[in-house]
């Protein structure tokens, strides 16, 4: 699997910054993000750049890199992340094994690092959790300087679709909204494979229960 899980103090996050493409990687196009880099990213990956020579092509063949902030993971595990001189906040990123987390308008610079070591650490939880807590660590480490509004969860896996991608917009803590989301998601997950794939093996869901006045 590849995924992102990502918050910010900016609405529709999830539109504009997270990529993932089944089994090519993931790309993230921060800070004055253009959206453009998420796509051709994806399309360096499936030529088989590393993320590192992808997140050099995005770079140098954007009009403005001193403003962007771009990460990768490609098919291999390999990362890489570009932060640009003139982005006016406090700004940095972090690489680990697998994982790869930046960040700007943050507290201060070990936030991505904070995230980072959560995902390394949550040895044996499942790869939705990691994301989801990693969100949760970089926001006890500092998060961002003012108040998140948005966040999105994007996983790919096997099929050419996403296995997941769930958004929150204009919300207090969408943080909480968004593992909420996870939840009420999770028990459904296979059916929507299996709807697509083999429709016929779809059962009938049971009717909700009436609710009692």
């Amino acid at each position: 699997m590849f995924g992102i899980g990502i918050a910010t103090s900016s609405i529709a996050v999830g539109n504009r910054c997270p990529w993932a493409r089944a089994r090519v990687g993931a790309v993230t196009s921060q800070h004055r993000s253009d959206i453009r880099l998420g796509p051709k990213g994806l399309d360096f990956l499936s030529a088989g750049l590393s993320a590192e020579e992808t997140v050099r092509r995005l770079i140098d063949e954007s009009e403005f890199p001193d403003q962007r902030q771009v990460a990768a993971i490609d098919r291999n595990g390999g990362t890489a992340f570009y932060t640009g001189p003139k982005i006016p906040s406090i700004n940095s990123g972090y690489q680990g094994v697998n994982c790869v987390s930046t960040g700007n308008v943050i507290a201060n610079p070990d936030v991505p690092k904070a995230m980072v070591e959560f995902f390394e650490g949550a040895a044996g939880v499942p790869f939705v959790e990691k994301l989801l807590g990693a969100i949760d660590a970089g926001l006890a480490a500092g998060g961002e300087t003012q108040p998140i509004m948005s966040a999105a969860l994007l996983v790919v896996d096997e099929q050419d679709w996403p296995l997941v991608d769930l958004r929150v917009d204009l919300e207090p803590e969408p943080q909480a909204k968004l593992r909420q989301l996870w939840e009420a998601y999770e028990p459904q997950l296979e059916h929507f494979i299996v709807q697509v794939l083999r429709p016929n093996d779809v059962k009938p869901r049971k009717a909700p229960e009436p609710v009692q006045a």
